[in-house]
C-alpha cells in the first residue's frame, strides 16, 4: 500500500483533483497521460477500449459468415436469421443512452470491466442454443452488455484525452476502428472456428477472446477521476426509464414488423404485422415528445441546435443504415448462392479488414490536416459507389469486378465518417458528460443497424417472392440481393447531399500552447465559436476547483 501511495504521489494521483488536472494537461500537449505508468499500459488500455466498442460488431461479424449454417441446423426462417444480428443491435442501441447516464453518475471503471466479463459468459451460453428463439434472445442479452461497456470506455477516453492533439487523433482512430474491424475480424475468426469444428465454436471462441480482454482490463484501466453520486431517489430520477422503454418498444416493434411482413401468413395484411408497425411508429413519436418535455431526458435536446452536430449524425445515420446490409447480404449470398464454406466466405470478406486498417491509419494522420468536410464527402461518395457496384452485380459476374471493390469502398466510407463524427461528438459535450456523448453517437449507429436489417429483409422477401423473369436480372438468383443494395445506394446517396451543408474544418490541431485548432476559410474547427447565435449551445462544465464555466459547442 505504501509503495502504491508513493507511486501515485510521484505520478500525480489520478483520483485527486490535482492528478486529474495534470493528466489532462499532459494529454492536451500530446504527451502520455500520467494515469498510465507506461506506454505499454496506455496501448493495452486503448486496445481493450477498442474491443469494447467492437463487441456488437464482433458479434454480428461472427454471425454473418455462419447464418446459413445456423439456419439449417436450427430450422430458422429469413426473419429469424436476420434477428440473430438485429436483436443484438436493437438492445445495444436502445440501452446505450441509459448506460451512458449510469456511467456518468456512478463511475466507469467497474462498469466497463464487469460488462466485458458478463458479455463473455453470454457468448459461452449462446454456443449451447438448441432453438432459433433461444439464440435470438441470448444475442439480444449480449447486446445489453455490449451497450453497458461502450459508454464507460468512451467516457474514460474522453476525459483522459480531453483536448485536440495528434495523440488524441491516433487514440480515437484506433477506438473508432472497433466497429468496422470488429465485424470483419469477427467474421474471419468465426469462419475458421466453424470450418474446424462447427458454428457453435464461433461463439465459444468469442467468449474466450473477451475473457482474455476482461483480465487485461483489470490491470490497464486507469482509476476513474469523475465525481460519483450516491444511489438516492434524486439520482434515480435522472434515469430516463420511460424514454428507455419507449426506445426499445418503438424501434423493436417497427423493425419486427418490417422483417416479419414477408414471412407472415397473409403478408403485410397480417393483423399482428400491422399492429406492430403502427405501435412502433407511435412509440417512436412519443419518445421524441417525451425527450423534449422530461427534465432529465436521455438526450440533451439542446445539443441538436448545433447544425454540424445534427448534420454529422444524419450522415452517419444514413451510412450505418446501409453499411451492415452490404456485409450481411453479401456474406449470405456467398453462402447460399455460391455455396461457399464459412472459412471461404470469411476469406472473401477479408478485403474489408485490410482496407479498414489502412483507412484508420490514414484518418489518424490527416484529421488535423485535411478539411473534415472533405473527408465526410469522400466517405459518403465511397459508400454510394460501393452500393452501386454491389447492385449492378449479377450471379454470372466476377467477384473481383464488383463485389471486391464494393467491399473496399464501403469500409473507406464507414471509417472516414466514423472517425470524423466520433471526434466531433466528443467535443460537443463537457468532460462530465463524455459517456452520454459517446452513447448518443453509438445509439444512432446501432438503432440504424436494427432498422436497416428490418427494411432490407422486407425488400429481400418481396423481390424473392416475385422475381423478374426478364430484363437485366431476369431469372438471376442475385435479384433480391441486388434490390437490397439499391436501397443502400439510395440511403448513402442522400447522405452525399447533406455533406454540402457542413461547416467543419480540421480536428485535432495543436496550437502554440496545445489549444484547439481552427478550420480553414469559412469552415470551423471543433471548439471554435460559430458566428450564428442559433447554432450556439451553452453548456456548463464544473472545473476541479468548483468554478463553473460556459462552453460553446
Amino acid at each position: 500500500m505504501a509503495q502504491a501511495a508513493q507511486a501515485n504521489s510521484e505520478l500525480g494521483d489520478p483520483m485527486s483533483a490535482e492528478g486529474a488536472v495534470t493528466m489532462k494537461m499532459k494529454a492536451n500537449r500530446g504527451e502520455r497521460p500520467e494515469c498510465f505508468r507506461s506506454t505499454a499500459q496506455e496501448i493495452l488500455f486503448v486496445f481493450t477500449a477498442t474491443m469494447a466498442i467492437g463487441m456488437n460488431s464482433f458479434t454480428i461479424g461472427s454471425i454473418t459468415v455462419i447464418t446459413s449454417f445456423i439456419g439449417k441446423d436450427l430450422h430458422m426462417t429469413n426473419a429469424e436469421i436476420t434477428w440473430i444480428s438485429a436483436s443484438s443491435a436493437l438492445s445495444s442501441g436502445s440501452l446505450l443512452l441509459f448506460f451512458g447516464s449510469v456511467a456518468d453518475l456512478f463511475g466507469r471503471k467497474s462498469m466497463f470491466i464487469g460488462s466485458m466479463g458478463l458479455f463473455s459468459v453470454l457468448c459461452l451460453a449462446a454456443g449451447f442454443s438448441k432453438t432459433g428463439l433461444t439464440l435470438d434472445i441470448l444475442n439480444g442479452i449480449m447486446g445489453v452488455f455490449s451497450a453497458s461497456a461502450v459508454p464507460p470506455a468512451q467516457g474514460i477516453l474522453g476525459v483522459i484525452y480531453e483536448k485536440p492533439s495528434k495523440r488524441k487523433n491516433k487514440v480515437f482512430a484506433c477506438f473508432s476502428a472497433g466497429n468496422p474491424l470488429g465485424f470483419v475480424f469477427g467474421s474471419i475468426f468465426s469462419g475458421i472456428a466453424t470450418q474446424i469444428f462447427n458454428w457453435r465454436a464461433s461463439f465459444w471462441l468469442l467468449a474466450i477472446i473477451y475473457l482474455v480482454f476482461t483480465v487485461i482490463a483489470l490491470f490497464t484501466v486507469p482509476n476513474d477521476t469523475s465525481a460519483k453520486e450516491p444511489l438516492t431517489w434524486e439520482t434515480l430520477k435522472k434515469f430516463d426509464i420511460v424514454g428507455t422503454v419507449l426506445t426499445i418498444a418503438g424501434i423493436g416493434m417497427f423493425s419486427a414488423s418490417l422483417s416479419l411482413g414477408g414471412d407472415a401468413s397473409d403478408g403485410w395484411k397480417t393483423p399482428y404485422v400491422l399492429v406492430l408497425l403502427i405501435l412502433g411508429i407511435l412509440a417512436i413519436g412519443l419518445f421524441i415528445v417525451w425527450e423534449n418535455k422530461y427534465e432529465h431526458a436521455m438526450i440533451p435536446m439542446n445539443i441538436w441546435r448545433d447544425r454540424d452536430f445534427s448534420l454529422l449524425i444524419s450522415i452517419m445515420l444514413l451510412g450505418f443504415l446501409a453499411f451492415p446490409i452490404l456485409s450481411f447480404w453479401v456474406a449470405l449470398y456467398l453462402q447460399r448462392i455460391e455455396h461457399m464454406s464459412a472459412l471461404n466466405t470469411a476469406v472473401h470478406m477479408l478485403p474489408m479488414a485490410i482496407m479498414g486498417i489502412i483507412a484508420n491509419i490514414i484518418a489518424a494522420l490527416i484529421l488535423h490536416k485535411v478539411s473534415n468536410k472533405l473527408l465526410m464527402g469522400v466517405g459518403a461518395c465511397a459508400y454510394t459507389l460501393a452500393f452501386l457496384l454491389a447492385a449492378v452485380n449479377r450471379h454470372s459476374d466476377s467477384y473481383w469486378a464488383f463485389i471486391f471493390p464494393a467491399l473496399i469502398f464501403s469500409v473507406i466510407g464507414a471509417d472516414l465518417e466514423f472517425n470524423v463524427a466520433n471526434m466531433y461528438v466528443l467535443s460537443s459535450l463537457p468532460p462530465a458528460r463524455q459517456s452520454i456523448a459517446g452513447a448518443i453517437f453509438q445509439t444512432v449507429t446501432k438503432l440504424c443497424i436494427a432498422v436497416g436489417y428490418g427494411v432490407a429483409t422486407a425488400i429481400f422477401n418481396a423481390v424473392n417472392a416475385s422475381p423478374a423473369k426478364s430484363g437485366y436480372y431476369g431469372n438471376d438468383p442475385y435479384q433480391p440481393y441486388a434490390a437490397v443494395f439499391w436501397f443502400g445506394m439510395a440511403a448513402t446517396g442522400a447522405s452525399v447531399l447533406l455533406v454540402f451543408w457542413l461547416r467543419i474544418g480540421t480536428q485535432g490541431h495543436e496550437g502554440p500552447k496545445g489549444e484547439e485548432g481552427v478550420g480553414n476559410g469559412e469552415e470551423r474547427g471543433v471548439g471554435e465559436v460559430k458566428e450564428e447565435p442559433a447554432g450556439q449551445v451553452e453548456l456548463q462544465e464544473e472545473s476541479v476547483s468548483g468554478e463553473k464555466k460556459e462552453i460553446d459547442v
